[in-house]
């Protein structure tokens, strides 16, 4: 149903991997998020969400840079305790993010670029401008649905993004206390489509902001476009809800192997949000950004 337009839709949707670090850890976390491009000059969309990260590494690299200095300067003196106050200081405790970098993957041909993003003031969605472009190492772009009303209960609609990251090409340097990227180790990340039936429209102040879905968003499809069966965006993964099923289960007896066991359980739909295409299309035309519909 939706191999071909899988096959056009993938030439203009691109990954973002990340790779993050926690204290105390030498262990290099990978993780993914998705854009796709509205036209053929370097200018895409994702989820805010995702930007807000990316805007954050600054932040987040050098506040662990100012620790590792203060850090280096304690004396053996009490170091134990020193350490414990410093940790305190800058807030520091296991699970906390010290160090992140991402690589935006098959965007321009361009070994180093700029970028910048311009933020939607309500929803989850940015728009991002490689500066300077000149090399696009993608092709084709997105082609928005003009007459959204097609878009109703029932109807099915694909998503494609980057969810389970597969890319080897970083480590950490115990020399310098840092993650990197490295020449090395499997560069790309495979796509992945998921499917679902358009279950209802997400309304806000009598307006239709968003698509929800029968099945979830999953990790790394963030950003990624949202579409039908001949390619024509309809939207843009944005975040999964939870619907609580009403079916719990409390210390339920069930029979399994020759013997009875207890379970609890809570069950729970996950449905995928999207951002609606006339949201998206409304952003784009608001800022000057050129783009196409069928």
């Amino acid at each position: 149903m939706f191999v071909k337009a899988i096959e056009e839709v993938s030439k203009f949707t691109r990954p973002i991997h990340t790779i993050s670090r926690n204290y105390n850890e030498k262990i290099v976390s990978p993780g993914a998020a998705t854009l796709f491009f509205v036209n053929e000059i370097g200018c895409a969309v994702t989820c805010k969400h995702i930007v807000e990260l990316i805007r954050d590494r600054i932040n987040i690299n050098a506040h662990y840079e100012n620790f590792r200095k203060e850090k280096v300067a304690i004396g053996k003196n009490k170091y134990n305790q020193r350490i414990k106050e410093l940790e305190a200081k800058y807030n520091y405790k296991e699970g906390t993010m010290v160090q992140l970098n991402e690589l935006f993957v098959g965007c321009t041909t361009e070994p180093g670029f700029n970028y910048r993003w311009i933020d939607h003031p309500k929803h989850d969605l940015s728009i991002i401008i490689l500066e300077n472009f000149k090399n696009p190492a993608y092709q084709s772009h997105a082609v928005f649905a003009k007459d959204t009303s097609i878009l109703k209960q029932g109807k099915y609609l694909c998503r494609l993004g980057f969810p389970f990251p597969e890319f080897t090409n970083f480590q950490y340097n115990e020399t310098t206390d840092n993650i990197e990227w490295t020449t090395n180790g499997q560069v790309e990340t495979p796509r992945f489509p998921i499917e679902g039936m358009l279950t209802r429209h997400l309304v806000d102040e009598g307006k239709i902001v968003g698509i929800e879905l029968s099945t979830p968003g999953l990790r790394g499809q963030s950003g990624g476009p949202l579409f039908d069966e001949q390619g024509s965006i309809c939207g843009m993964q944005s975040r999964t809800n939870h619907l609580h099923m009403g079916f719990d289960m409390k210390n339920f007896e069930y029979k399994t192997g020759g013997r009875t066991i207890k379970v609890t359980n809570q069950p729970f739909l996950h449905v995928g949000h999207c951002i609606h295409a006339d949201i998206i299309k409304e952003f784009l035309v608001e800022n000057n950004i050129k783009f196409y519909e069928v």
